[in-house]
């Protein structure tokens, strides 16, 4: 993929979101992703649906949908735990679809933790349209040293 953005990536991106800064990998693949930060541990990710993301009825793919259900529900244990992490399940039940154009939303809420596994109730949404509801279960890898927007995160006096 190339760096610039399109003009589809670039309209309209509402108010408080800001593009994430996943440059490699499978993030870059998707994207681009963008997140609106509403508090400490807490954050909504999103994206525009395009033409990468469709399949072929010009809808969003429901494997996009999965993945960025995966990643919005999964950031809750970086925000609140600042662990890196990996998901066990992913169960999703589809309740509607995306179109070309559509500016997706979602968020995960961490409902349950024991021996490092955590379990996250989740929603994906356009507009006033459920997409996606389910939850997760996710394995904490290690904790990590936590990131601005997270729970733990200190700043350090003087730079």
């Amino acid at each position: 993929m190339s760096d610039d953005l399109t003009d589809a990536q670039t309209a309209a991106i509402p108010e408080g979101f800001s593009q994430l800064n996943w440059s490699r990998g499978f993030g870059r693949q998707i994207g681009p992703l963008f997140e609106q930060r509403e508090g400490p541990g807490e954050a909504r990710l999103a994206f525009r649906v395009e033409e990468h993301h469709t399949n072929g009825l010009g809808n969003c793919h429901g494997g996009m949908l999965m993945s960025f259900a995966d990643m919005a529900w999964g950031r809750i244990i970086s925000l609140q735990k600042s662990y890196s992490w990996v998901t066990v399940r992913l169960m999703c039940d589809f309740l509607s679809g995306a179109k070309l154009g559509d500016w997706v939303e979602g968020e995960g809420e961490l409902i349950g933790e024991e021996d490092l596994l955590f379990t996250v109730r989740g929603r994906i949404w356009a507009g006033d349209r459920t997409l996606i509801t389910g939850t997760g279960v996710f394995k904490a890898l290690s904790p990590r040293k936590p990131r601005p927007g997270e729970l733990a995160y200190k700043e350090v006096a003087g730079g």
